[in-house]
């Protein structure tokens, strides 16, 4: 599998000791870095440089000065150690057997041409220095890293790690390497990254790992002077551009997954923003511009995708997989320690890069550069500047932009997201929080390479929260290796023990509910998650209302047959080495001393002093520890540091006892309130909870004029009624109404909602939501099939014309499909699927197309909008996402059990058109259009003419499972 690109700290981890890169200005001056010649390789390469070297800054001022001296050293030491024989260029890199140490020695090359390559090192221009790395790139072109190399181990250094690694290397020291040398490595990169490796975009060539193969394709055109590699990197970033439905990339709601089942955003999406930002930049104004439309995508998912998960410089670990655990790594002589702020940063500087490239337009890019010198400004627990980590590019670029006063600090955006890849996040003024879940959509935890062998739990319900003043070192501080792994904040498990890595590597373990997610207006959100336990028998309901200063939780139907206690860890706050927080419970303080634990009953209200409060309505029992706990980084990570590191905890917890049968809990968390303002709102409280089982959860906020409910059945909770499970979030305010509807189980076509509030008469025109009636109740059908799980929100208003509508859901009469070629006299009327897929090739035996027959005599009205339902899933080795279409059809002329290819109607008009993937779900049609006053109706379901398709099997009305639906909406 995978590694992450290559990156300072990632190669430090691989054992890459004194591999940290700090690009810095190259000894031609920043200005020459940057030119341009008559030359376009040389015009490229020039760029290359000068995006390694930065340009801009005094080399003889911090923090620029001591970041070129540390530089200088490290190279220094590389180059004292460096002991060439025929099995290695430096001892504790041997040669033959892992792969990393073939990037290991390149990245030490890399250290050493960026020390000869910039001022202020000690070392800038050095002839031995230059020397000796164009001797090293010889012997491993020659001797390991070669043009003939059979591949071992890892595949990621052979077509990434290595490779860019390499290329860096002579771009630095171009002037140094002869045309004989260069042409000689980029033999050596032909032979492990061939064209080829972006023929198809599948396998380890999707997402972030294609960026990265790009990236070394691009380089070695420049290195090489071929425009047929340049050509082919810049054309190999298209697929990564547009959005997916299912596996890795970007989604259209700013999800990120890689691995196919993780969510990704922090880690390998910060490697394709770093890539993208890069690339971009190189090629702009070039021959070999990325000019793909698609790639606004790219610009969107600044704003939709990364920006939602960036808060006061830290990006948050639900996104960032197994990375969480990497910490402090044993080979890293620096002793910098990666983390959320460090995470953060790097994707900073991505952003800012981006915007200073010229790729993307000057609105979005000027909105950028405000958005980061807010994150830089605010980041308090780790100022940007002063990051040992960023590299010097990023700092002068930053540092421009600082002193920059024509450019005013972007604010922290305040709302409320809800992510297809089964994560959620909402943002106040004064506080952030990240909910994390998992469902058979995404992974309960993500291990691989040693790495994150604990993380069993992480995504049962997770919640991460940070003020805006203070606790932002909450997970940075040594939280990872340190937390009882069994207690995570906000997760509901059992504490049977698991084994390190437990459930399989790279994503494999997930559970097999499918609810996970909500409903959000952009403001407020109803979240909720069918709960399970890896290797457990553990299952549960769990529920998280978004409002406007409290985050209220509830749980129901917890029950597990383990033989072990099952908890509800309400928090477990990192008090760092030495806090004594205190806690208050219903106005008592309690003791500070390590050790302390109690069982409270009936508390009303905890608060942990300098970080926010709880609430328990109508009061719980409650456990409380305090504790100080001793681990290490290897104890998570196997390249990890075995430094012993101690942090105090404080934790608050449910206890459901040992094989719970339907527990229950709820609470709601205030972050930042103090013991005043907790207790106050313990005593008036705003929110109810107007149910708590494991048919629905709900509540009402007085104060923001929510209500909200997660329905796992059809049912009701106080002014709600739906026809099938959905979750709601319904909204008073200012004579308004606004009511969001979401499937987070993607299990609905459409979904009929009832709103028991008197007075709305007229609604806003409404993508996927029809209003069938208001004024004494508000009746509705929310259109949920195939949106990924998002939100479809109408609203209200007390004056205007009445909305009212008639809608119909018909099931078929007659189904079938039908094949061409030799199968061309076949019925298949009886089969519980409906084959579809076009093929270039007339008569292959593989062209299928489906028909279906409709009664719609009992439509009445005027006919406002059709929709063809059908539930299916791409089933074909060619690919993984394929168009759909329906065609009108004259009526009649065939029967279900007698229709074949060779005796059926032949498609007529052609109507709406849906894309579906491998994750199966519904897909819409409009088929408007053919809805007449005939009632007889026949339709066919094919893929657009002329196109080839990928086969798609659709459940038939013989499914028991999601049968096609026609959906009529009329008027009058």
């Amino acid at each position: 599998m995978p590694l992450p690109a290559l990156s300072r700290r990632t190669l430090i981890q691989a054992g890459t000791a004194g591999a940290l890169t700090l690009a810095v200005a190259g000894p031609a001056t920043a200005t020459a870095a940057g030119a341009a010649t008559a030359d376009p390789y040389e015009t490229l390469r020039l760029r290359w440089l000068a995006l390694l070297t930065g340009t801009g800054f005094d080399p003889a001022a911090d923090p620029f000065a001591s970041a070129l001296r540390a530089l200088g050293d490290r190279a220094r030491t590389q180059q004292q150690a460096m002991a060439p024989t025929a099995g290695s260029l430096w001892p504790d890199l041997p040669l033959g057997s892992v792969s990393a140490n073939i990037t290991g020695s390149f990245v030490r090359l890399r250290t050493m041409a960026l020390a000869w390559a910039q001022p202020g090192t000690g070392l800038t221009g050095d002839a031995t220095l230059a020397a000796a790395v164009a001797a090293g790139l010889d012997q491993l072109c020659a001797s390991a890293y070669t043009a003939t190399a059979t591949t071992y181990d890892n595949w990621w250094d052979w077509q990434i790690g290595s490779p860019q690694a390499l290329l860096d290397t002579c771009v630095l020291l171009a002037p140094r390497l002869t045309t004989d040398r260069l042409t000689a490595y980029c033999a050596a990169v032909d032979h492990a990254v061939p064209d080829s490796k972006v023929s198809a975009y599948s396998g380890t060539s999707t997402g972030a790992n294609r960026v990265d193969l790009c990236r070394v394709l691009a380089l070695r055109g420049v290195v090489g002077r071929s425009a047929a590699k340049l050509a082919t990197a810049s054309a190999a970033l298209s697929p990564v551009f547009p959005y997916v439905l299912t596996g890795d990339g970007l989604y259209p709601d700013g999800s990120f997954v890689q691995h196919t089942w993780v969510p990704y955003t922090g880690s390998y999406g910060e490697v394709l923003l770093s890539g993208l930002s890069r690339l971009f930049a190189l090629l702009a104004g070039s021959t070999w511009e990325v000019t793909d439309p698609q790639r606004q995508n790219v610009f969107d998912a600044v704003d939709s995708a990364y920006a939602p998960f960036l808060f006061n410089g830290l990006v948050m670990d639900s996104v960032v997989g197994r990375a969480s655990s990497r910490g402090l790594q044993s080979s890293d002589l620096l002793h910098l320690q990666q983390d959320d702020h460090g995470r953060g940063h790097t994707i900073i500087g991505h952003i800012l890069r981006l915007a200073n490239s010229g790729a993307a337009p000057a609105d979005r890019s000027a909105r950028w550069r405000a958005a980061v010198k807010g994150w830089i400004a605010r980041d308090y627990y780790r100022p940007y500047l002063s990051d040992a980590a960023v590299d010097v590019p990023e700092l002068a670029r930053a540092q421009a932009l600082v002193a920059d006063g024509a450019v005013a600090p972007a604010a922290e955006p305040v709302g409320t997201r809800v992510f297809a890849m089964d994560r959620a996040v909402a943002r106040r003024a004064d506080w952030a929080v990240s909910l994390s879940m998992c469902s058979a959509r995404t992974t309960f935890y993500e291990t691989g390479n040693g790495e994150n062998v604990r993380g069993w739990h992480t995504n049962n319900g997770l919640l991460a929260w940070w003020n805006a003043t203070t606790g932002n070192g909450q997970y940075a501080d040594a939280f990872w290796p340190t937390v009882d792994p069994y207690r995570l904040p906000g997760t509901t498990v059992s504490t049977k023990k698991l084994a390190d890595a437990a459930g399989g590597a790279w994503g494999a373990a997930r559970p097999d509910s499918g609810w996970a997610g909500g409903a959000s207006d952009g403001t407020y959100a109803a979240v909720g998650q069918a709960v399970r336990g890896l290797s457990s028998t553990l299952s549960g309901w769990k529920s998280w209302f978004l409002l406007d200063d409290s985050v209220v939780c509830l749980g129901a139907g917890i029950s597990c047959a383990d033989g072990v206690p099952v908890e509800t860890v309400v928090e477990n706050r990192n008090l760092g080495a030495s806090g004594t927080h205190a806690l208050t419970v219903d106005g008592a303080a309690q003791p500070t001393a390590l050790g302390w634990s109690q069982r409270f009953t009936g508390a009303k209200s905890m608060t942990i002093a300098g970080f926010g409060g709880y609430v328990f309505p109508g009061g719980a029992t409650v456990q409380a520890k305090r504790e100080a706990r001793t681990g290490s980084w290897h104890d998570i990570n196997s390249g990890g540091s075995s430094e012993a590191l101690t942090r105090r905890y404080l934790t608050l917890w449910f206890d459901h006892g040992a094989d719970p049968s339907n527990a229950g809990y709820a609470y709601l968390l205030l972050p930042g309130a103090d013991a005043a303002a907790t207790a106050a709102r313990a005593a008036s409280p705003t929110v109810t909870v107007l149910a708590n089982s494991s048919s629905v959860q709900a509540v009402s906020d007085s104060a923001s004029g929510v209500t909200a409910a997660n329905f796992f059945t059809a049912g009701s909770a106080g002014p709600i009624t739906v026809s099938a499970p959905c979750s709601v979030l319904v909204r008073e305010s200012g004579g308004t109404l606004s009511v969001s509807v979401a499937d987070p189980s993607r299990t609905v076509a459409a979904v009929q909602v009832t709103v028991a509030r008197p007075g709305y008469v007229s609604a806003d025109p409404a993508t996927g939501v029809t209003v069938l009636s208001a004024g004494p109740a508000v009746q509705l059908l929310a259109e949920l099939g195939g949106t990924q799980g998002a939100s479809r929100t109408v609203t209200l208003r007390t004056s205007g014309a009445a909305a009212a509508a008639n809608a119909a859901l018909l099931a078929p009469v007659q189904d079938t499909y039908v094949r061409d070629g030799s199968y061309g006299d076949a019925n298949y009327g009886t089969a519980n699927v409906l084959t579809v897929k076009n093929t270039a090739t007339t008569a292959s035996g593989f062209s299928r197309r489906a028909l279906l027959a409709f009664d719609t005599s009992q439509v009445t009205g005027t006919v406002r909008r059709a929709v063809l339902w059908v539930r299916g899933v791409v089933a074909d080795s060619g690919g993984t996402e394929t168009d759909l279409q329906a065609f009108a059809t004259a009526p009649g002329g065939w029967q279900e059990t007698a229709a074949t290819w060779n005796r059926c109607p032949a498609p007529a008009a052609a109507l709406g058109t849906g894309r579906i993937s491998t994750a199966a779900d519904w897909i819409a049609l409009d088929v408007t259009a053919a809805v007449t006053a005939d009632p007889a109706l026949t339709l066919t379901i094919g893929q657009p003419a002329g196109r080839v398709g990928l086969a798609v099997n659709l459940n038939s009305r013989e499914n028991t499972a999601y049968p096609p639906i026609l959906q009529v909406i009329t008027t009058g």
